[in-house]
């Protein structure tokens, strides 16, 4: 059994995303893994950061960071030190992830919790266990539109800027797309893909 950690970033609860979440989440249990889920926007995660933890340099970085008092951002602090995959899900929101799951970013993956920069070339050591990331995107952008206009920035942002600060784990990725056309029967084949790429990437427990 591995400890998983399951965000969620989309405000309305009848989401194409909630759905999407769900299927990951029941697969992950059926799996035999320890999930820990969150929906961020009805956690009302705070994604401002406050002035003492933009301090991102330096020797008392950690430090300054563990005087956190949030109890939220503490707990997905110490859940993301024990996580050993993290499952994303979220809208691509003209290039980027919704503002709640940035704000996650910036006051989660941060030193003394995801990583050290242990040199001074800024290279980082990791420090949570994490092996797998899944993020699963959805988007009204064409697969044409996105390559011929725009590239990919999501691949940049999870691939290249993320995952590096992870200890560089495995990383899955699936963007669904259009979804605001889809007939309810490729949403349901969508479902299913996502749950295959679940069982491929997690793997069956004993």
């Amino acid at each position: 059994m591995s400890h998983l950690v399951l965000l969620l970033a989309h405000p309305r609860a009848d989401s194409y995303c909630h759905a999407i979440a769900e299927r990951i989440g029941e697969r992950l249990l059926d799996l035999g893994h320890e999930v820990r889920s969150h929906d961020l926007y009805a956690e009302l995660f705070d994604p401002i950061m406050p002035a003492f933890e933009s301090h991102t340099s330096g020797p008392t970085i950690e430090s300054t960071l563990a005087r956190e008092d949030d109890p939220l951002v503490a707990l997905h602090r110490e859940e993301l030190r024990q996580a050993e995959g993290l499952v994303v899900v979220h809208p691509n929101w003209w290039g980027m992830p919704p503002a709640i799951l940035t704000g996650w970013i910036n006051r989660v993956v941060v030193p003394g919790v995801a990583y050290r920069l242990a040199d001074a070339t800024g290279h980082p050591e990791p420090l949570a266990p994490v092996k797998q990331l899944f993020v699963v995107n959805t988007s009204d952008t064409t697969d044409e539109r996105e390559a011929t206009l725009y590239g990919d920035p999501l691949a940049s942002i999870w691939g290249r800027c993320v995952a590096p600060y992870l200890g560089g784990p495995q990383v899955t990725r699936r963007v669904l797309r259009p979804v605001s056309s889809a007939t309810p029967e490729q949403r349901a084949d969508w479902l299913d893909e996502v749950e295959v790429l679940t069982t491929q990437t997690f793997g069956v427990t004993s």
